[in-house]
């Protein structure tokens, strides 16, 4: 792996060039969010490792459902769960994860399904924008991601910032609230029990491609007859 294959190493980039152009009360908004997110999280309510995920079924930005009893007849299930389509981050990690991710858990038998709260029609843009060959599906009132444990609200200085821009987060996203899920990885096997899961209370903070597939081929039914 080259440095610019670490999704972390990209996202390094992104902050430095926001250090570079962002005036400083902006930037120090954006710092001081994450660093919150960070110190007062609760980590204990985050998905686990020896979870068992109900059944679910959501809607795919390309029309359809995508429902985890259907995809775990196949192989294991990774959810990523990301912010929304106009998120600079999320066009870093999605498009990181389709060139670094997607195609080894092919390999495997495994599914990919990226998960926003962003209504369909507006979250389809990063799949077509992209080319994203594995299903996008969204989260309607975080309803999964509260499951999970791992949805946040927005600080009120962030909030005064974007909409003084004119961008209020609950038209952007269409869900009409401020909520939103932390940057998440959940492995999923056949029997519905969590494998691996990684929950980034920093949003510039995102899970490796490797250590993703390292922790599907350990279960991954492809791998163990190889």
């Amino acid at each position: 792996m080259t440095e610019t294959d670490s999704v972390n190493r990209l996202l390094a980039e992104l902050h430095a060039h926001r250090v570079a152009t962002y005036r400083p009360e902006d930037l120090a908004v954006n710092v001081n969010q994450r660093r919150l997110l960070v110190e007062t999280a609760d980590r204990a309510s985050f998905i686990k490792v020896g979870d068992t995920v109900a059944p679910f079924s959501l809607p795919e930005v390309d029309g359809g459902t995508v429902e985890l009893d259907g995809l775990l007849a196949s192989g294991p299930v990774v959810l990523v769960f990301f912010r929304f389509a106009g998120c600079p981050a999320c066009n870093i990690a999605l498009p990181y994860y389709q060139r670094q991710l997607f195609p080894g858990l092919a390999a495997l038998g495994a599914s990919l399904v990226a998960i926003s709260p962003q209504v369909p029609e507006r979250l389809v843009e990063i799949k077509e924008r992209h080319k994203l060959g594995f299903f996008v599906a969204s989260d309607r009132d975080n309803q999964l991601g509260k499951k999970f444990g791992i949805v946040f609200t927005a600080d009120a200085a962030s909030q005064k910032v974007l909409t003084a821009k004119g961008n209020d987060l609950g038209q952007i996203t269409g869900t009409g609230t401020w909520d939103l899920p932390m940057p998440s990885v959940v492995v999923i096997g056949r029997d519905r029990v969590v494998r691996f899961a990684a929950v980034s209370p920093d949003w510039l903070v995102r899970t490796e491609a490797a250590e993703i597939l390292a922790a599907v081929r350990a279960i991954s039914d492809k791998a163990i007859a190889a």
